[in-house]
């Protein structure tokens, strides 16, 4: 079965997704003709709206608009904080696509993304939906769907329970447990806060000490930069992306303050094998546990690319967005495009980019001043 095609399909309706659908529409495509935008989700909200219902966007990380999201009428500035932040985000982001007309299919599935015989793409959805027929691909399917799991030493013997962030519904499957919660990031730092109320006992893992900054300080505003041009640097090379919390640290947000005064932001470095009952530390102690939380993070979601060669835990070389070896192929809120406020700009380039490479079919995409530049030689 095909399903109905547009030149550019765009795989993803979270932050990246919609701010290229934006600014597609800002250079004169149309939502449905020139560009189709598919979302594996039931509702809007990307991500957001598979997270647990006792998180607020007050503990999260600041969520930046999207690109004119003001013109639909919402801001996250003056977003209420008692609702679930599920609730919210997908509340704001489906206002944000009704005012754009940007007319979201889901739930589409899709399974694979693999090179047409006429050098387009064929994207293939594991449902009903059918394939897709493309010239241009936007990978805007961010990471919530692969989170991290490390190769720990025992992790298969261990009789407890295992689960990473993704997996967290409800604190209450942790009542009375000793838990032990892994990684230094704010979803490791949500998981703490929740189940510290209803656990025996909660123990707090990582790599390396965590430092957390002033959320307003001059000092990680450096070091939100720094991190940026780090995994700027890693995508142009093709190497795996570095973590963001080890460069950046963490905002320290009221929750978090308060996590701190209560005693329970209590580091230990990270184990070094498990049992079936419990963990062995670092200095060789035991400590039984009867749950592991893993919260270390996330690869980009693009199993659906490897057809095309793609492999986000080896790398894949990215530069302004684009895929440089696979000619057509886009990934939107890869690497430094990751956060919300660097969405828009990548989402800006990559809209500019994807009309001149539809005018011209050359890859990389050469933007008009550039190209101008060069014909003068």
């Amino acid at each position: 079965m095909s399903a109905p095609s547009s030149p550019v399909l765009v795989i993803g309706a979270g932050q990246a997704g919609l701010s290229v659908g934006y600014h597609l529409i800002r250079r004169g495509l149309r939502p449905g003709v020139d560009f189709t935008i598919v979302d594996r989700g039931p509702t809007a909200g990307g991500a957001w709206q598979h997270r647990w219902d006792s998180l607020r966007l007050g503990d999260a990380h600041r969520i930046a608009d999207l690109p004119g999201m003001a013109d639909a009428g919402v801001s996250f500035d003056n977003a209420p904080p008692s609702p679930p932040a599920s609730v919210v985000v997908r509340d704001y982001y489906g206002a944000y696509e009704r005012h754009y007309g940007l007319a979201v299919q889901r739930p589409v599935n899709i399974a694979s993304v693999s090179r047409a015989a006429d050098g387009g793409f064929d994207v293939h959805a594991a449902d009903a939906a059918g394939t897709f027929r493309a010239r241009v691909v936007v990978a805007a399917v961010g990471t919530w769907g692969s989170p991290r799991v490390p190769s720990m030493p025992g992790a298969d013997l261990f009789r407890g329970l295992q689960i990473t962030t993704p997996e967290f519904r409800d604190a209450q499957a942790f009542a009375g447990l000793r838990v032990a919660i892994v990684g230094g990031g704010a979803s490791a730092l949500g998981m703490i806060r929740e189940i510290a109320p209803v656990a025996s006992s909660v123990s707090w893992f990582t790599r390396r000490p965590v430092t957390f900054h002033d959320r307003e300080s001059s000092l990680r505003e450096d070091l939100g930069r720094e991190s940026v041009r780090l995994q700027d640097e890693a995508a142009r090379a093709g190497r795996p992306l570095p973590s963001i919390v080890s460069t950046t640290g963490m905002p320290l947000t009221p929750p978090i303050a308060r996590m701190k005064r209560e005693g329970l932001l209590h580091r230990l470095p990270m184990f070094t094998r498990m049992v079936t009952d419990g963990v062995v530390l670092a200095d060789g102690t035991y400590a039984a546990i009867d749950a592991v939380v893993w919260s270390i993070g996330f690869d980009a979601d693009l199993g659906l690319l490897s057809p095309l060669g793609i492999d986000a835990r080896k790398g894949v070389m990215v530069s302004e967005g684009h895929a440089v070896a696979v000619p057509g192929l886009f990934l939107a809120g890869y690497g430094p495009q990751a956060s919300t406020i660097s969405a828009n700009r990548g989402a800006r380039v990559i809209a500019r980019d994807i009309e001149q490479f539809l005018t011209d079919a050359v890859w990389p995409p050469v933007p008009p001043s550039r190209t101008a530049v060069t014909s003068d030689k």
